[in-house]
């Protein structure tokens, strides 16, 4: 169950008439091979001129098997597009220096500890070069006020590094010690003393020096407009593991200094799992806006606001008290008088503003799309991210109430294939709540024919599906499959009360609202109800399992790193803080985790051939959840299969085996729901 969720931010409504965002018309239907052929655009940063916008691609190396990024940047009139590194090694997150003459980013090349190090690359020409050497790594920098130093947040060195011998490629690890009450992360693996702190570095120098040592994670710094504090999120608390309480923190950028706690709410300001990022100094120095989260009983179902704290310390204030809706990334406008951010809502959010004092929150990108990321430049120059469910994530300016392309990355490719197009649904669900969603229907569908139909389930369950592109439902509706998605209650986007409706209850009254969604789908006249299929990956995998175990309609699913006995979690993934939160220990409440477990419990009444799939180092949803399934489907003797991937986290990241999951969705509902040129009518 993935807690991490994307920001769903809209445009304008003018934007879908672009040909970079809207479909043109192609000549064929998508295929798997168009999965090597997306460029993954992110990451936009606006030049201090304003004349430019640095960004990143991604594109998979199919003959190494991973994604190779790097950094382009395109002139803000959009006349020129160049690409800046072209190394084998990848590059990322791009930072402009104050006087526009430096590039830095973040890359692991000619680094043998395969760790992140800060590049600089000087726009007068010539080489790229690189000037921090920390044994840990760099995660996250900030240039200083005059370009001068940079604050980092650098990682301890991993203790093994030091025990591989240069002449050879063995290595003895050491034990793992485990004395912490959370002990695993996804990706990070298990979790042992070494800490990410904040650094100072000075440029010319090539010196770092730490400023926060000891035993706390330090993350997203933001220097003060005078380059005279640096603040920072981290949880400077004993037993931290226990909390997600984080706060802000000023310190002064010198040897020795004391950290300053700024944040003093009982809940998490600037939660790293909602990818806020840093927090923003108003241009006088005086306040910080950041985003602060819920009470901590209500962990990830609380709703995110936008608050201001004064920086020399004081109460802090919520400007978006009556806004029932999820705030992000907030960055003060130049003139001090306004603050930007994503603001999340139904299926769409948009780049919005809000006096710096509270007020009414003005919307400044309208429409039904997706806006992941926004840079601010002078005068009043924005650069966001966006994407609509017919075309990849590209980089537009936002031109006098209009989105003028930039990027242009995927183009030519949007010219020469035919997608199919994605509609906005809404429906009841059984108890008459209104639920939202979309429906996909495959490319050159008949109207009065019905198909085989694939209901689709997202992660979180905190997240939504929105307006963006999505290659797997294209995918599907290219191979002649109906896609019916919904944003069941548990979903965001629809207010803290909507969200919440699912807490200690997971299965149940979201299960019913996906129902819903295939009951809409039918009464169409589009979905064949003999031919259905449910699939999803983390959440979506748990729910796929709820609703497999309480209805028998589905022919075939997909579950993806999914989960049914939620005993076996405790203590085996991430997730100790949060079910101890929502559903008490597994000693003290035995019936609320036994009623989660549905599933697992009542496996018997699954009749549906199922396809597990799960990565075999995922310490979010671990591969032993998909394993007591397929195992208690094997020993019912239903249909089954479990599909596992070698070295793979949460996150399916190895381009192959992206390929391979889409082609095996393929295959198991090919099986089971299509038989060709079978098609019944109204």
């Amino acid at each position: 169950m993935s807690r991490c969720r994307v920001p769903i931010v809209a445009l304008l409504g003018a934007l879908v008439c672009q040909p970079a965002l809207g479909q043109t018309g192609g000549q064929r239907k998508l295929t798997l091979d168009d999965l090597y052929q997306l460029r993954d655009v992110g990451g936009p940063q606006v030049s201090p001129d304003g004349g430019w916008v640095a960004y990143t691609v991604s594109i998979p190396d199919v003959a190494k098997d991973r994604s190779d990024q790097d950094i382009w940047m395109t002139s803000w009139d959009g006349s020129r597009s160049l690409r800046m590194t072209t190394s084998k090694s990848s590059e990322h997150t791009p930072r402009w220096s104050p006087d526009g003459r430096y590039l830095a980013f973040l890359s692991d090349r000619d680094d043998s500890r395969e760790v992140d190090q800060v590049w600089l690359l000087d726009r007068a020409g010539g080489e790229a070069e690189r000037i921090t050497d920390l044994p840990g790594g760099v995660s996250e920098y900030a240039w200083s006020p005059d370009g001068k130093r940079l604050a980092l947040i650098a990682s301890d060195p991993d203790p093994d590094s030091a025990t591989v011998s240069p002449d050879t490629t063995q290595r003895t690890h050491r034990p793992i010690v485990i004395d912490r009450f959370q002990f695993k992360e996804d990706d990070a693996g298990y979790l042992d003393a070494r800490r990410d702190h904040l650094y100072l570095f000075d440029i010319t120098g090539r010196k770092a020096e730490i400023l926060t040592p000891g035993v706390y994670n330090e993350m997203a710094p933001a220097w003060s407009p005078d380059g005279r504090a640096i603040a920072f999120v981290s949880k400077r608390r004993p037993e931290f593991d226990r909390t997600s309480n984080w706060d802000l923190y000023v310190v002064e950028p010198r040897r020795g200094a004391s950290p300053r706690q700024l944040t003093t709410f009982e809940g998490p300001d600037m939660d790293p799992d909602w990818g806020s990022g840093p927090p923003s100094w108003s241009p006088d120095g005086k306040y910080l806006a950041y985003v602060q989260g819920g009470p901590l009983k209500l962990i990830y179902y609380a709703g995110q606001r936008l608050a201001v704290v004064p920086a020399s310390g004081g109460p802090a204030r919520v400007v978006t008290p009556t806004l029932d809706r999820n705030v992000l990334s907030p960055l003060w406008s130049a003139d001090g008088r306004s603050i930007l951010f994503l603001l999340e809502e139904d299926r769409v959010s948009s780049v919005a503003r809000v006096p710096a004092t509270g007020g009414a929150v003005e919307t400044l990108t309208r429409g039904r799309s997706f806006v992941s990321d926004f840079s601010t430049g002078p005068d009043g120059k924005l650069a966001v991210l966006a994407s609509t469910p017919t075309a990849p994530p590209e980089v537009f300016a936002l031109d006098g109430g209009a989105l003028r392309g930039l990027s242009r990355q995927n183009d030519r490719w949007l010219a020469g294939v035919q997608l199919a197009p994605v509609e906005e649904i809404s429906f009841k669900s059984r108890d008459g709540t209104p639920i939202g969603g979309f429906l996909v229907r495959p490319v050159g569908y008949r109207s009065g024919t019905r198909v085989p139909t694939v209901l689709r389930i997202h992660g979180g369950p905190v997240s939504q599906f929105a307006n963006e592109f999505d290659f797997a439902w294209q995918l599907l509706a290219a191979q002649g499959y109906a896609v019916v998605a919904a944003n069941p209650r548990g979903s965001s986007g629809r207010g803290e009360k909507f969200s919440m409706a699912i807490w200690a209850d997971w299965g149940n009254k979201d299960g019913q609202d996906v129902l819903a969604a295939v009951d809409y789908a039918v009464a169409q006249g589009v979905a064949d109800p003999s031919r259905l299929g449910v699939g999803g990956w983390s959440y979506g995998g748990i729910l796929t399992n709820q609703v497999i175990a309480r209805d028998q309609r589905f022919k075939a699913a997909t579950s993806g790193a999914g989960q049914s006995n939620v005993l076996a979690g405790y203590g085996t993934d991430q997730y100790v803080r949060e079910y101890e939160a929502e559903l008490g220990t597994p000693w003290g409440n035995t019936a609320a985790w036994l009623r989660v477990s549905f599933p697992f419990v009542h496996a018997d009444r699954i009749v549906t051939p199922t396809l597990f799939l799960c990565g075999d180092k995922d310490f979010n949803v671990p591969l032993l959840n998909s394993e007591q399934m397929y195992q208690a489907l094997k020993s019912l003797g239903r249909e089954t299969q479990l599909v596992i991937y070698p070295g793979e986290h949460h996150g399916i990241k190895k381009p192959s085996y992206q390929r391979d999951r889409l082609e095996r969705y393929l295959d198991w509902y090919g099986r089971y729901l299509k038989q060709p040129d079978r098609a019944s009518t109204r």
